[in-house]
Parts: C-alpha cells; structure tokens; sequence
C-alpha cells in the first residue's frame, strides 16, 4: 500500500522573460515550505511566462533552470516539477521537467499548442505521453492546453486491475477570463479519469496585459474539491491519501466499462 503523498503547490507571480529573477524568486518560495513534502510543483514556463519569444530566452538541458531543479530537489530531497522553454537540436519545446530527489528527471514536451497564441509557430509538439513513479503512486502530468483534450488524458484500467496513473497533474498559465474552463475541465478530468487532479496555475499579469487568478486546485476522484486558491499567490500543502483513492475505485469501477481505443 502506497503511503500518504505530500504536495507543495506553489501559486506565483512571474516574472516577464526574466530566468533569473524566477529562478531567485522560486528560491524563496523554497524557503517558505516549512516541512517536508513528496513532491513540489510550479506553473508552467516558470522561468519566463508564457513567452513566444524561444529564441531570447530558451535554455539548454545543462543550463541554470535544470541544474536550479536539481539543486532544490536533491537538498529537498524531494521531487519537483514544472514546465519551462528548452532548445534541443534547433528546436523550441515546452518542457516539463520532473527531476526526482537522486537529480535524475525525466520530461514531457507539450502535445496540444495553443494555436489561439501561434504557439505552434513557435514551438515543436512532443508526441510522447509521461507517467513517472513516485512512492508507489504512478503520475501522469501534462501541460495547459492539455487539458481540454479528454482522449489525450484518458486513464486506463489494465489486465490486472491496476490504473495507468492515480494522479493527473497539469501545469499551467490558465487567463482569468477562461477560469470556468479551467475548473470545470479540472473537475471533469477527476471524475472520468476516477483519479487526484492537481492543476497548478500563475496569478498576475503578463506583457500582453493578460490576468490570471490563479485558482490552483486538488479534486479527487468523486470530483470533491480538496484544495482551491483563487486571485493571490499561495503555497498550499495538500495530503492525498492512496486508500481513499483505492476504495472509490472498488466501489465504483466505473472504467472496467470504458471504450477501449489507442492513440496513434
């Protein structure tokens, strides 16, 4: 049996295009966590924003953010993960790294751009879905956009009872005007996927005079909320139990009954 996983969530402000200063701000916000935690998430592009300006502020795999991470995370001695802009062979992506505690990580590029920003012309899709292991508990993160694509997400009941992921993770720059969106797909994600959704947003507002409230959240999977922060920064600490998720999954095995298709 998997134990209780501990979550940091850390709502931010972000600093327009600015590596450094995120990266010295994030230091602080590291600082602010006061226990120990499993796991620490940041919004997506947390070094930068939502930036469609690669070529001015992109990093390499060996540049500052990764080695940032793997510092935090190794003298943490926890997981943390968040999306930020890399170049790789002439090409852009936007990258969620998740480094693990040992300094090991591994990523998942974006799959669904956001055409609405010409994010597409600026940046490469990844094709490639991620599930990592954390303390017996399997994860399945994503980016923004992500979101709104339910086949993308879907979960999966295999042969031997067991579910593809126990927790949907998605990291984001969600605006202020689409937060019914975003907490309406959050939910749903939850509820269809009988799975924890964590959905890790900004605050603030960016060069584009874009506003976002934040509105961070924990559903499980009853689509119950368990954690929600809306308009200001937050550092919220979330406990998910793995018996609770257990149970509603044998009491309600909803995906034994699911359509079976692949993803080409």
């Amino acid at each position: 049996m998997a134990a209780d996983l501990k979550i940091a969530i850390v709502q931010s402000v972000l600093h327009w295009e600015d590596v450094q200063m995120n990266l010295a701000y994030f230091d602080t916000k590291m600082h602010q966590i006061d226990q120990d935690v499993d796991l620490i998430l940041l919004p997506e592009m947390f070094t930068t924003g939502f930036s469609m300006h690669p070529e001015k502020v992109s990093e390499s795999m060996d540049g500052a953010s990764i080695e940032w991470m793997k510092k935090v995370a190794m003298h943490r001695q926890c997981a943390i993960s968040g999306s930020l802009i890399i170049k790789e062979h002439g090409k852009y992506y936007n990258r969620l790294i998740w480094m693990e505690k040992s300094g090991a990580f591994q990523y998942y590029d974006k799959k669904h751009l956001f055409s609405l920003a010409n994010e597409h012309l600026h940046y490469s899709a990844g094709d490639c879905p991620l599930i990592v292991e954390l303390n017996g508990w399997k994860i399945k993160p994503v980016i923004c956009y992500d979101l709104r694509f339910p086949v993308w997400l879907r979960n999966k009941c295999l042969e031997n009872k067991e579910y593809e992921y126990d927790i949907l993770i998605v990291v984001a720059n969600w605006p202020q005007k689409r937060n019914t969106a975003w907490k309406t797909l959050l939910q749903a994600r939850a509820i269809e996927n009988q799975s924890y959704v964590i959905g890790v947003n900004r605050v603030g507002s960016d060069a584009n005079d874009i506003v976002y409230s934040g509105d961070s959240a924990v559903y499980d999977a009853l689509g119950e909320v368990l954690y929600m922060k809306s308009q200001d920064e937050d550092l919220g600490i979330v406990s998910l139990q793995k018996s609770s998720l257990d149970q509603t999954r044998v009491a309600l095995p909803f995906l034994d009954d699911a359509d079976v298709f692949k993803i080409y």
